[in-house]
């Protein structure tokens, strides 16, 4: 078996490269494992690299060493092979995605993650791409996508950018006009925002459908019907806490495996983190697409009902 760690130095609020590959060299060369890292320089390196090991058909585990959107590139990479695992090495700002599991912490423990469980994860899918966590459209996937303004501002940390973004882009502007299918049903409104979860964390905290799971062969839909600026700060902590049951006239949720979203002009889609633009934008479930394994013992934690 092969172990390739990607690392990608623009993830977290400086350069880890040097102490990460330190850190791999020594666990690594005392259990005698071959191994090779590799260091993106733009984006999108982080996919080739996994494509890259997704075709030489050799059996590898895959680290991705950086943020939650480097996790991403790395599953983009790696959806739908056979010969690849992947986790996640966290040195980024939010490491959202490993919060869905009973003990996040254990995932910076290398010697952990080398004797390690696994499972068979469900993907969200927009086109070509995809999604292990959270897929937004409206004024968060605006506030997501404009978090790397911020970040790297001296003492700001993965929240502070995230809350600033939150400010800056309310400012803009609310709600958008979008025509919603799903199961069946066609939703003609004004929404703040469209969160598809198959995960349950994003955003530095943010956990707006405690029930999610990427497991479970279904994505939780949440609608965010049209507020004002002065209704967003008292919806916003029942959304972030995922307290919608509490607003029934604003929040609505849905259960399903496809939703598919119609823009009056193109606009940005948040897939963990990382921006696309449509103006027809499908989105749908992808069963059993990943292979994702983790520290030994570990398990999901529990959601709410």
């Amino acid at each position: 078996m092969k172990h390739l760690f990607i690392i990608n130095p623009a993830a977290g609020k400086y350069d880890h490269t040097e102490e990460l590959k330190s850190k791999i060299d020594l666990i690594c060369k005392e259990y005698g494992l071959n191994y090779e890292i590799r260091v993106s320089e733009k984006p999108g390196d982080c996919t080739a690299f996994t494509k890259e090991a997704a075709a030489s058909g050799a059996e590898t585990r895959v680290y991705a060493c950086g943020g939650d959107g480097t996790l991403n590139e790395v599953v983009c990479g790696a959806a739908g092979a056979a010969n690849l695992a992947v986790t996640h090495l966290p040195c980024g700002s939010g490491n959202d995605f490993i919060k869905n599991f009973t003990e996040p912490g254990a995932f910076t423990d290398l010697n952990r993650l080398l004797d390690p469980d696994e499972a068979l994860l469900d993907l969200i899918q927009v086109g070509e791409d995809y999604s292990l966590s959270i897929c937004s459209m409206g004024i968060d996937a605006r506030i997501g996508t404009s978090i790397q303004k911020y970040k790297h501002l001296p003492l700001v940390s993965g929240k502070g950018a995230y809350n600033l973004s939150t400010v800056v882009n309310l400012v803009k502007g609310i709600h958008r006009h979008y025509l919603v299918e799903l199961n069946g049903e066609t939703i003609d409104d004004r929404f703040t925002l469209i969160c598809v979860c198959n995960g349950r964390w994003y955003g530095g905290g943010y956990q707006p459908v405690p029930q999610a799971m990427p497991d479970d062969g279904k994505l939780e839909v949440l609608l965010v019907k049209k507020v004002s600026r002065l209704q967003v700060a008292g919806i916003i902590g029942k959304y972030k806490t995922g307290r919608y049951a509490e607003y029934p006239d604003i929040f609505r949720r849905f259960t399903t495996r496809r939703v598919v979203i119609h823009c009056e002009r193109e606009e940005v889609v948040n897939l963990d983190g990382e921006a696309r633009w449509g103006k027809d934008v499908e989105i749908r479930l992808s069963d059993k697409k990943l292979r994702f394994f983790y520290p030994k013992g570990l398990s999901y934690a529990a959601g709410e009902a």
